[in-house]
């Protein structure tokens, strides 16, 4: 008796709709995920970005059932702690633990699929992610809602990140923020994040998770706010300088304003009929014009219904992206730039992304509506919103063993 032939399997590729060959994702196999294939090794390089999420909620379970074998004993007078004590850091930033509790979202606020088990299975559909959607006007306007509301929760926010606050703080913030607007925290829960807003200090490239470490005079940090609310998301960050310290430091200066102006100068080339393999060419130009470089792990992504989705938006140059701008789509641009290697590592709580070489970087985002001219961006900062650009900082200069109007000690001095 002969069979039926075996049903073809479709690429998991966020943006192919070829059916898939016999290549599969070597950490999905490790994991025990099944049917988790690619048409071609450019396709699984390509999507890697967004495919890995994948993992984290697969991880994240594990995780949560094997205790780790090292942790360091809480602080007898504070209680805190190092999670990982033996783990390689990159560069001077360390978790503080522990965690405060998960907070709570009232039922009466409308809750994305993810909310109770961290599985965003809306997305992983085949149309969810293979679908690049038209927005109609309605939908539009549910964007352009969403969006505003996002940027007074992100300026809320960066109001409050200041010298002396903890970066749990800003998630209490972000958090009574979002349910103050009748608006679940779109991070919440996401594939097992465990937080309401992601905070990214220094070193950190994405995805930290707010926890008990004080934000000192001379910091940077990023804060990346999303939004649920009438069945939409809004995605916007940027990085701030705590105190003056920041805004003196020539380092922290030049990478915060090349991130600002990398995102600046994308935009300025969304239309209908862009690439969207081009943005990442203005944005690495750019990036190299400051000496900084371009990190190639993360990327921007459709937004809608959806927290990502099709389509990706890579920010380094020469990439291989897909597709083109048409009106009606929603897509994010959030290039993350660094001051040394645009190479990155994974702490083991598979979310803080830090530079290898431990230097710092800096990330700015918008939700962008592509119009029949051009583009809207629908997170637009306001007139009253904190942060914004700087001028580099003067060189110190000496003269008489003054510098800028301070005595430069002397070893007789000591």
């Amino acid at each position: 008796m002969a069979s039926e032939p075996a049903a073809k399997r479709k690429c998991m590729g966020n943006d192919c709709e070829n059916d898939a060959g016999s290549l599969q994702c070597p950490t999905c196999l490790k994991l025990d995920m099944k049917e988790s294939y690619f048409c071609s090794q450019d396709c699984f390089k390509r999507n890697w970005s967004t495919h890995k999420a994948m993992h984290k909620a697969k991880s994240n379970f594990l995780s949560n059932l094997i205790t780790p074998s090292v942790v360091s004993k809480p602080d007898p007078d504070t209680g805190l702690y190092n999670p990982y004590p033996t783990f390689p850091y990159t560069g001077p930033l360390r978790p503080v633990y522990p965690l405060s509790e998960r907070r709570a979202v009232p039922k009466s606020i409308q809750h994305p699929d993810y909310w109770k088990d961290g599985e965003p299975k809306s997305e992983r559909t085949f149309t969810g992610r293979t679908k690049i959607e038209i927005l109609d006007k309605a939908q539009q306007e549910g964007m352009r809602k969403v969006c505003r509301l996002a940027r007074e929760v992100l300026d809320i926010a960066a109001a409050a990140a200041v010298p002396g606050v903890t970066t749990d703080y800003i998630d209490e913030i972000v958090h009574k923020a979002c349910l103050e607007r009748e608006s679940y925290p779109s991070p919440l829960n996401y594939c097992n994040f465990p937080k309401s807003v992601c905070t990214s200090p220094n070193e950190v490239i994405c995805h930290g998770i707010p926890d008990q470490r004080v934000l000192v005079d001379g910091d940077i940090l990023n804060i990346d706010v999303t939004l649920y609310h009438g069945g939409f998301h809004g995605d916007l960050n940027e990085t701030y300088y705590i105190g003056d310290k920041a805004k003196a430091d020539p380092d922290s200066v030049r990478v915060v304003e090349a991130a600002r102006n990398c995102l600046d100068e994308a935009i300025k080339l969304v239309k209908p009929g862009a690439l969207f393999r081009d943005y990442g060419n203005v944005i690495e130009k750019h990036a190299k014009s400051q000496k900084c470089s371009v990190i190639k792990t993360y990327c921007g992504h459709g937004i809608n219904s959806l927290f990502h989705c099709s389509p990706n938006v890579p920010h380094y140059a020469k990439n291989k992206a897909v597709g083109a701008a048409k009106p009606g789509m929603c897509f994010t641009i959030e290039p993350m730039i660094a001051l040394g290697t645009h190479r990155d590592k994974t702490w083991p709580d598979d979310w803080t992304s830090v530079t290898q070489d431990g230097k710092r970087t800096a990330q700015f985002e918008h939700t962008l509506l592509v119009t029949e001219d051009g583009v809207e961006i629908l997170t637009a900062r306001f007139p009253s919103s904190p942060g914004g650009p700087i001028s580099m900082p003067e060189p110190a200069v000496e003269t008489n063993g003054v510098t800028n109007g301070e005595t430069k000690a002397t070893a007789a001095a000591q």
